[in-house]
C-alpha cells in the first residue's frame, strides 16, 4: 500500500495519531466501565433480577459480554469493511455507537438493559478495532508500518490505563452540580465522560482522516487460512502470528484474578498491587513505538521471536516473586518483552495480508489478543489451586511454544508469500 499523505506530526502520519486517539476513546470507555459497572450494580440502582442469578454472576456476565460479542463480530466487521472499501465509515459508526451506548448507561435500571447496552458496546468495538487497524496498515508502508502500529497501540494502552483511575475518582467525588442539568451522582458523571470521549474522537476522525485512495471494495471471500501455501511450512503465517499473540496476551491476565493471593504472598495492599498491574501496561505503552520503529529497520520476526523467548524467564520470575519489588520489576520487563511481540506482529500481519483482505486478516490477531486475555484469566483462576507458581509456569511454556511456532512457520521476508 502506498502512503498517499505526507502530513506528519513528530515523524508520524497524522492519520495514525488521530486513529490512535479514536482507539484510545473506546479503550477509555471500556476501562471506565470495568471499574464503574460492578459498583453501579452493587449500588442498588438496578431493580429486579435476571433469571434468579446471583449479583456476582450477573456482574461477571455484564463485564464479559463485551469481549465475547466483540471477538465474535471482529472477523465479520473486518470482512465487511474490506468488501465495501470504506474504513473511515466503520470507524465513525463504531465511535457513534460507543457514544450512544455509554450515555445510555445513565438510564439503565434493569439487568436486561445493561446487557443490551454492553452487547452494543461489543459491536461498536468490533467496528472500530478492525477498521482502525486496517487503516493504520493501509496508510503505512513496509518502511514505517511497525512504528505506526506501535504509536497506535500506545494510545490504546494509555486509554486503558487512564480510564480506571479517572472513573474511580469521578464516582467517589460525586455528586456534582452542573449548569442547566442540576445535580448528578458520580455514576452519571462517569457515563457522561465515557460518552464524550468517543464524541471528541468522532469529530477528529471526520476532520482529519480519509480512506486511502487505493482502498477499493473487494469481492474476496472471508477466509482464515490455517494451512500454509509456502513450501516447507505447515501453518499459515498470519494464523501463526495469531496463536503467538494469544499466548502473549494470556500472560497479561495471569495477575488480575489472583489479587488476594498475590497480596498475601507479597505481604502488600491494593496500592502496591495496582502499581504491579500498571507496570506492565506502562512499559508496554512506552516501548511499543520504539520497538515498532526498530522492526521497520531490522525486521519483524527477530523481535517477535526474541520477545517470546524473553517472556519465558520473565513470567517464571513473576511466579517466584516474594517481595513487591520483585513483581514490579518482573511486570515492567514483561511489558517490554510483550512490546517486542505485539507491534511487530501486527506490522508483519499487515505486510503479509492480501490487498482487499486487510481488515479480515488483521482481525485474526485482534481476536486472538482478546481470547488470550479471557483464557489467561480462566487459566490462572483454575491453576492457582495447584500452587502459586503453576499459572506462571504454564504461561512460560506457552510463550516458548509461541516462539517455536513463529520461528519455524513465519517467513523472514513477506515477499515470500506475496503470491500465496
Amino acid at each position: 500500500m502506498k502512503n498517499n499523505s505526507t502530513k506528519q506530526f513528530l515523524g508520524t502520519d497524522t492519520r495514525v495519531i488521530v486513529l490512535g486517539i479514536a482507539r484510545m476513546a473506546d479503550a477509555v470507555g471500556n476501562s471506565f466501565l470495568v471499574v464503574v459497572l460492578p459498583l453501579y450494580i452493587a449500588s442498588g440502582q438496578i431493580k429486579g433480577d435476571f433469571f434468579g442469578l446471583t449479583e456476582s454472576l450477573i456482574t461477571g456476565i455484564v463485564i464479559g459480554l463485551f469481549g465475547l460479542i466483540s471477538s465474535f463480530c471482529q472477523p465479520l466487521t473486518g470482512r465487511l469493511s474490506d468488501k465495501l472499501g470504506k474504513r473511515k465509515f466503520f470507524v465513525m459508526l463504531g465511535l457513534f455507537l460507543f457514544m450512544i451506548a455509554n450515555f445510555l448507561y445513565s438510564f439503565a435500571h434493569s439487568y436486561t438493559f445493561l446487557l443490551l447496552i454492553r452487547a452494543a458496546q461489543g459491536i461498536a468495538a468490533a467496528l472500530t478495532i478492525t477498521a482502525t487497524l486496517a487503516l493504520v496498515s493501509e496508510v503505512s508502508t513496509e518502511k514505517n508500518r511497525g512504528g505506526n502500529m506501535g504509536v497506535y497501540n500506545a494510545f490504546r494502552l494509555i486509554g486503558f490505563g487512564v480510564g480506571p483511575l479517572v472513573s474511580g475518582v469521578l464516582v467517589e467525588s460525586g455528586p456534582y452540580t452542573l449548569p442547566l442539568i442540576g445535580t448528578i451522582n458520580g455514576f452519571v458523571a462517569a457515563f457522561i465522560i465515557a460518552a464524550l470521549a468517543p464524541l471528541v474522537s468522532l469529530i477528529l476522525v471526520s476532520l482529519f482522516v480519509k480512506d486511502p485512495i487505493d482502498t477499493k471494495p473487494s469481492s474476496e471471500g472471508i477466509i482464515i487460512n490455517f494451512k500454509s501455501k509456502i513450501p516447507g511450512k505447515i501453518l499459515d503465517p498470519i494464523f501463526t502470528l495469531g496463536i503467538a499473540t494469544m499466548f502473549m496476551s494470556m500472560g497479561f491476565a495471569l495477575l488480575a484474578p489472583i489479587e488476594l493471593e498475590v497480596n498475601a504472598r507479597l505481604s502488600q495492599g491494593p496500592f502496591l498491587f495496582s502499581i504491579e498491574f500498571s507496570a506492565l501496561i506502562a512499559s508496554l505503552a512506552i516501548f511499543q513505538p520504539i520497538v515498532g520503529k526498530a522492526s521497520d529497520i531490522y525486521g519483524r520476526k527477530v523481535f517477535i521471536v526474541t520477545g517470546l523467548i524473553c517472556l519465558i524467564p520473565i513470567v517464571l520470575l513473576e511466579g517466584m516473586a516474594t517481595a513487591p519489588w520483585h513483581m514490579i520489576v518482573s511486570r515492567a520487563l514483561h511489558g517490554i518483552s510483550a512490546a517486542m511481540v505485539f507491534a511487530p506482529a501486527l506490522a508483519l500481519a499487515g505486510d503479509l495480508a492480501k490487498k482487499g483482505q486487510v481488515g479480515a486478516q488483521l482481525s485474526v490477531l485482534t481476536v486472538a489478543f482478546g481470547l488470550g486475555i479471557s483464557l489467561g484469566a480462566f487459566l490462572t483462576g483454575y491453576a492457582i489451586r495447584f500452587g502459586f507458581a503453576i499459572p506462571f509456569i504454564i504461561g512460560s511454556v506457552l510463550a516458548g511454544i509461541g516462539a517455536i511456532l513463529v520461528y519455524t512457520q513465519v517467513p523472514n521476508h513477506h515477499k515470500q508469500t506475496s503470491q500465496s
